[in-house]
């Protein structure tokens, strides 16, 4: 098939509504190569393609990318999105089972945020112990090298 008779398949299918992987990343916010991603992990299901090979994307699709993108920026795992996606496309499904694992998420939020303040805190304190002279003397180095296993020249 000569090639100029492809070009007004994807014209057709512009016309119709469908977009391209570029328009559907602009619309989205969704960088081509994690709608790319997001397909061969299945978040997204297989779109149409073109008789040249390009991927088209309709609203619905364009929506879902939406989604996942608004999830990412929550800090949902794969999983979670996909089981938020699940959760999103079965009508029938009642707004507990949703609570419950944006719960979970928020539970281990919280658990992190509390860790990294723990982590900062103690750094904040080694930080004010050392001297930051010419002195070769750190107390930050000291306590990262304090992890229970031998030195190597306590090993001989």
């Amino acid at each position: 098939m000569p090639r100029e008779a492809l070009r007004p398949e994807l014209a057709q299918a512009r016309a119709g509504g469908m977009a391209n992987i570029g328009e559907a990343a602009r619309a989205s916010g969704v960088s081509a190569k994690m709608i790319r991603h997001y397909e061969s992990i299945g978040l997204m299901p297989a779109v149409g393609r073109t008789f040249a090979g390009y991927r088209l994307y309709s609203g619905k699709d364009i929506h879902r990318l939406s989604f996942i993108r608004r999830a990412r920026a929550l800090g949902f795992s794969t999983p979670d999105i996909a089981a938020l996606l699940g959760l999103w496309d079965n009508r029938r499904r009642s707004s507990a089972q949703v609570k419950k694992l944006a719960q979970k998420h928020v539970d281990e939020l919280a658990e992190r945020i509390a860790q990294m303040q723990a982590m900062q805190r103690t750094l904040a304190a080694l930080a004010a112990q050392c001297h930051g002279d010419e002195r070769p003397d750190c107390p930050i180095l000291d306590d990262l090298a304090l992890d229970g296993l031998p030195l190597d020249d306590e090993e001989s």
